[in-house]
Parts: C-alpha cells; structure tokens; sequence
C-alpha cells in the first residue's frame, strides 16, 4: 500500500511512521538511552523510548521546514549495552552525586564511572561514524548530555573541521563535575579539551553557570561565543528582531555544522521533568526559527543531538511531545541543509 503522510502515523513503519529502511535514508536517528552522572532530577534513560512513542503525534507537513523528511529518517533500535553502561555508573555516582562530590576514597569508584562513559562515548562513536561513512547524518537521541561527545568527535573526523552549535541552559565546561570528567556538566569542555576539528563553538541560551566556566571560555578566544539568555533577551527588549539575532549567533559558524540541543536550553514551562531545568530559556518557535536560520544560511548540518528529555513519571506525555516536535524540526534543519 502506497505510504499516505496525511494519514495517522503506524511506528511499526519507524519513527514519526516514516516507511524508510536505513538504506533509503539520508538521516539516521541513533538512540542512547544512557543516564550516568545526571545531578539533579533523573529519567533521561527513557527520553528516546518516550520520544519515539510521541512521534505518532507529529504532522509531517511543516509549513516552516517544507517536506524535507521525504530524504528518509530512519532510527536504529537501541543497543542495550548503553542501559547497561548506564545503570552501573549510576549505582556507583549516585551516593557519590547526593552527598555534594567525590572523595578521596572514591577514587575507585570514580575511575570506574569515568571507565564506563567512556566505553559508552566509544560505542556512540562508532555508530556515528558508521552512519557518517556511509553518507548519512547522523542524530543522537538521549540520554543525558555526556553521550554527545564521541557523535561530535566522529563528524569532526569524518569533515576536518566543524563548528558546533550548542542549545543549553548550561554551558557544560567544566573540567570535571562532582569528581567525574565524563558528567553531562562537562561534556564541551571534553569536545574542546580532545576535538581539534572543532573549531567554533556558539551557545545558545545560557543562564546557569560558574564563574571558572566564563573563565574557561573567556582562555579560548575566538573558539567560544557565548550568548546569555539575558543578553539576547535585552537586545531584544531594546529593538532587535529575532531574525537578526539568528543571523548574529549563526556568523562565526563555519560552512558544517553539528548542532547539540539540549532540551533545557528551552524554557522549563517546554520541558518540566528535564534533569535540571532553569527559568528563561527559548521558546518553541525561537529555536525552530534558529535552526531554519542555521539550514539555509548555506552551511551544512552534518550531525546532531537532542538529549536531557525526561518523561514524567507520572505518565504526562508533555516533555515527550515537545521532544518529539524539537526531534522532528532538528531533524528537518539538518535534511533542509543537505540541499
């Protein structure tokens, strides 16, 4: 039967019911449903599971991003190894996490955390990269926010030189976070410290930071913008239209791009059960306009992430749903820029 895109979605088909295989696909959405170092509210582990249940919800005709789904999204079935991974280093980090940071005689426990992101940051790695050899973009779907790193590290591979884009409510440069190098609280900080390729790193939306992580930022030069939320709400309260704000965030990128959104990067009424949710933020309609900015500004989306979604507990679908939509519009960008 001829696939129908008015028709109510069928996930049996694959997520947001789009009838590709892999093959047939320009994008491949990878899910890692890890959670290991989340410091505060947890549930990151069932993002991609909740996300793909509320992709039934989301229309395929998009009056901003066109129909550039027609490229093919395709997503992998989760490699269990990652819950694996994460519930380890959770059993180990939690006592750690809830009495304020590591201790000397944590140091085993630490290591084997740090062991543990790191052979999960492997396997995302070679997902990537075996997405990215054979032409595709690929998108993770998290998770918490430590798993971007061997996805950004396997595209500034594959293309040399990259630029990243990070919508986040934190800036994640941290050298460490409660004593672990591979927290979500340090994940561009490690993309800076081990990713050469990477050569721009632009924030979107930050509003809960340390004063070592400006300093940080500050030591990088050119390498790091830095837009505060309250800076970009003043400029706009004194008259500059958001369109050009978009053009002003996107200049320093280079011609590709890997763009990581975290999902509290939007404002927390958007996504309440994210992990650590601040007030202010981005509205829905700001981040799709920024990431169609970004789309036909003539540069490339060669990978990207969405990560930090947390499903209510107490069966909401809200931070789902939005997640979904976020997925689909992120999703839309990168397929857009391909053309």
């Amino acid at each position: 039967m001829p696939f129908d895109p008015n028709a109510a979605a069928d996930l049996s088909l694959g997520i947001f019911g789009l009838p590709f295989n892999r093959e047939q696909s320009k994008l491949v959405v990878i899910p890692v449903p890890l959670e290991a170092t989340v410091s505060y509210g947890g549930g990151t582990e069932q993002g991609p599971a909740a996300v793909r249940e509320a992709s039934a919800q989301v229309d395929l005709f998009d009056r901003r991003f066109g129909e550039a789904w027609q490229a093919g999204i395709y997503q992998e079935e989760p490699d269990e190894r990652f819950v694996k991974w994460g519930r380890e280093a959770r059993r180990l980090a939690g006592p750690i996490i809830e009495r304020g940071g590591a201790e000397t005689s944590d140091d085993k426990a630490v290591a084997l955390v740090d062991s543990l992101c790191a052979q999960a940051n492997a396997l995302v790695h070679e997902r990537a990269a075996a997405a990215l050899a054979e032409g595709k973009v690929p998108c993770l779907l998290g998770g918490e926010h430590a798993v971007s790193l061997g996805a950004i590290r396997a595209c500034a591979e594959t293309h040399s030189t990259i630029g990243v884009l990070q919508i986040d409510a934190h800036m994640d440069l941290r050298p460490a976070f409660e004593g672990f190098r591979y927290s979500h609280a340090s994940v561009m900080h490690n993309m800076l410290e081990e990713t050469a390729g990477v050569t721009q790193l632009v924030q979107v939306g930050i509003r809960d930071l340390s004063r070592g992580e400006t300093e940080y930022a500050a030591s990088q030069g050119d390498r790091v913008h830095t837009h505060y939320d309250d800076d970009l709400f003043d400029s706009i309260a004194h008259g500059e239209g958001f369109a050009a704000t978009c053009d002003r965030i996107i200049k320093p990128l280079p011609e590709r791009v890997y763009v990581t959104f975290d999902i509290d990067g939007l404002d927390p009424s958007l996504c309440p059960n994210t992990g650590t949710p601040v007030p202010g933020g981005l509205g829905f309609r700001e981040a799709s306009l920024l990431l169609h900015s970004l789309a036909t500004s003539g540069r490339q989306i060669v990978g990207c992430d969405l990560v930090e979604v947390a499903p209510s507990s107490d069966g909401n679908t809200w931070d789902a749903n939005v997640g979904a939509r976020v997925l689909f519009r992120l999703c839309m960008a990168a397929l857009m820029s391909q053309s």
